[in-house]
């Protein structure tokens, strides 16, 4: 049991390394020409054939046709909205400030779990709400990870973000014990691609350079991070996953600094820890496990 519990964690973390990834490829991609929707279109739809031809090995395929287009119509907005308004945020206001943003889903779980069904918010989840508006009004306004002045379009995108990305977590998990997470991203980024074709032109003709960006950013954030994900999630608990997940963001603003040159101010950096610690304390809270 002990053995199996730390490969979960061992996964949680391959997963946390390469979705880290995510700003700094995407920043590649785009500044070579790739704008935004179409960055998330390719990420999608290399990563949905990876799933499709694992899927397709190992007997995933096969599912009824009303659950496969649940998992479509889900990834239109789990995977079409969620991927492109990441791209978004990464344009408008640097990959640093994306990912912090998108970590602000806990926060959105907590409070739709008290409206949606009831769920008491507890001092703790109170307080670790408090702190995360607090610290996200702090990484917004104090002009994010890009130089200038902060993009309230950019902020707008990095929240929706993290409100998609907050829906993954029941969604996935109650999927889980039916099928595979071959099976269930497989159609998932179905209904995404199509959702992200619809939203902008999509063009062949990139440069060698520029397709092997593309093709990491689909194999790497896509595919092997939600595999190792889905590994993971058969041996620990989903919270002990989503604190593991912390390494996250960590890593994504030091990728981006080493590459790009973005840091936030002092005011940025004091906001990103609050909504890390908000995070945490969400994700520890015993009467949420």
């Amino acid at each position: 049991m002990r053995q199996n519990s730390v490969n979960g964690y061992v996964w949680i973390l391959l997963a946390a390394l390469l979705w880290s990834l995510l700003g700094v490829i995407s920043k590649f991609c785009q500044h070579a020409g790739v704008l935004p929707i179409e960055t998330a279109f390719w990420r999608a739809g290399i990563g949905c054939i990876f799933f499709l031809a694992h899927a397709g090995l190992t007997g995933g395929l096969r599912i009824p046709v009303r659950h496969a287009l649940i998992f479509a119509l889900f990834g239109g907005w789990g995977v079409g909205v969620f991927f492109g308004a990441m791209q978004m945020a990464i344009k408008l206001s640097g990959g640093a400030t994306a990912v912090v943003l998108l970590y602000t889903a806990p926060v959105w779980v907590a409070v739709f779990s008290r409206f949606l069904f009831g769920e008491r918010i507890t001092r703790r989840k109170a307080l670790a709400v408090g702190i995360a508006l607090c610290g996200t009004a702090l990484v917004c306004f104090s002009g994010g990870s890009l130089p200038g002045h902060a993009s309230l379009a950019g902020i707008a995108f990095g929240l929706l973000s993290g409100l998609c990305y907050a829906t993954h977590y029941p969604f996935y998990r109650w999927w889980q014990s039916r099928y595979s997470t071959a099976s269930i991203y497989g159609y998932m980024l179905l209904g995404g691609v199509a959702a992200l074709g619809m939203g902008g032109p999509v063009h062949i003709s990139h440069t060698p350079d520029t397709w092997g960006w593309l093709f990491a950013l689909g194999l790497l954030t896509c595919y092997m991070a939600y595999i190792c994900y889905g590994q993971g999630l058969k041996r620990i608990s989903l919270v002990r996953a989503a604190v593991t997940c912390h390494l996250e963001p960590v890593l994504g603003t030091l990728w981006v600094w080493l590459f790009w040159n973005e840091s936030f101010s002092a005011a940025g950096w004091f906001g990103g820890a609050l909504v890390l610690s908000a995070v945490f304390l969400l994700t520890t809270d015993k009467t949420g496990e």
